[in-house]
C-alpha cells in the first residue's frame, strides 16, 4: 500500500478515542508507530452518527503522519445514500483504502439497512467508486461467531473476496494452525489475495478474556491457565504475553503469512516489543 514499507509488512489498527486526552495520546502513539514505516494504519468504526464523525476526525489526524490510513466502513444500519456520501467525503479527503465490514447488528429496533452482508458492501463500493479504493475485508480463522460451521464461513469469505476485495485481515487468534488451515481452505476456493493475520498483544487478562468471548476468538487453555496464575502481576502478564505473541508472529511469518496487522488498542509499547523481537 505504500512504497516505504517495513520489511516485515506490518500495519496497525486504532480506535477513535472518546476524550481529548485520549486523542492527544493517540497522536503520540501514531508518531511512534509511523516511525516503523508500516504499510498502513486502520481506524475502527462504531455504528451511529457521532462515532462516524469521530472516525473521520481520527482518520484525518492519523493520515497526517503520511502513512496510508484505512477507515473501517460497516454496512449494517446504514442506507446506501449515507454510504455514498461517506465514500464521497473520504475520496475528497484523499483516503484511498477502506476496511469493509458487515458491522454489528443494531440492538433494539434499529434498522439493518439496505446492505446486509460485507460482500454486498464491497460490490457497492466497487460500483460507486470503481478501483479508487484498496478494500480490505475481515476473515475469521476460527469461524465467524454467527457462522454455522467453518466451511460455510470460508464460502462467505470467498464471496467477499470475489466481490472485489484486495486483501483480508483476520480476527486475532493464538493458534497458528487455525490461520494456516483457514488460508488453505480459502485458496482451495480460488481466493488468491493476501490474507493478513490480525495480532492482539496480551497485556491484560480480564480484558482479553472479555474481548475473546465476545468475538469468538479462542484463548488456548494453556495460555489462560498461565495468565490466571499471574493474578494481578501486570508485568508478568506483559512479559509472558510478549513472548507468546512474538513466537506466534514468527511462526506465521515463517509459514508464509504476507504481513502482520496489530490491534494496538491505542498503545505503542506492547506491539513495538513484539515487532522488535521479530526484527531481531
Amino acid at each position: 500500500m505504500s512504497s516505504h514499507e517495513h520489511p516485515l509488512g506490518i500495519s496497525f489498527e486504532f480506535f477513535p478515542p472518546n476524550t481529548d486526552a485520549g486523542r492527544d495520546k493517540l497522536i503520540h502513539v501514531r508518531d511512534e508507530l509511523a516511525a516503523r514505516k508500516p504499510r498502513f494504519f486502520s481506524v475502527t468504526y462504531g455504528a451511529g452518527g457521532s462515532t462516524q464523525a469521530r472516525t473521520r476526525e481520527v482518520v484525518r489526524a492519523v493520515s497526517e503522519s503520511g502513512i496510508t490510513t484505512a477507515p473501517h466502513l460497516s454496512c449494517i444500519g446504514s442506507e446506501k445514500a449515507q454510504l455514498r456520501d461517506l465514500l464521497a467525503q473520504y475520496r475528497e479527503e484523499g483516503v484511498e483504502s477502506l476496511v469493509a465490514l458487515r458491522g454489528d447488528m443494531p440492538s433494539g429496533m434499529g434498522s439493518i439497512g439496505e446492505l446486509r452482508y460485507a460482500n454486498e458492501l464491497v460490490e457497492f463500493i466497487r460500483t460507486e467508486t470503481g478501483d479508487h479504493f484498496d478494500i480490505a475485508v475481515a476473515a475469521y480463522p476460527e469461524s465467524h461467531p454467527q457462522a454455522p460451521n467453518l466451511d460455510k464461513d470460508v464460502e462467505n469469505f470467498a464471496r467477499k473476496m470475489k466481490a472485489g476485495a484486495n486483501m483480508a485481515i483476520t480476527q486475532y487468534f493464538f493458534t497458528a494452525d487455525a490461520y494456516f488451515n483457514f488460508v488453505d481452505k480459502a485458496r482451495a476456493l480460488g481466493v488468491k489475495q493476501p490474507i493478513i493475520p490480525g495480532i492482539m498483544p496480551i497485556t491484560n487478562y480480564t480484558k482479553l478474556a472479555r474481548f475473546s468471548d465476545a468475538c469468538g476468538a479462542e484463548i488456548p487453555r494453556w495460555i489462560r491457565k498461565q495468565l490466571e496464575s499471574y493474578g494481578d502481576d501486570s508485568e508478568a502478564i506483559a512479559a509472558f504475553g510478549t513472548d507468546v505473541v512474538s513466537r506466534l508472529c514468527q511462526r506465521l511469518l515463517d509459514g508464509g503469512a504476507p504481513g502482520l496487522h496489530f490491534y494496538t488498542l491505542n498503545q505503542a509499547a506492547p506491539v513495538l516489543k513484539i515487532v522488535d523481537n521479530l526484527a531481531g
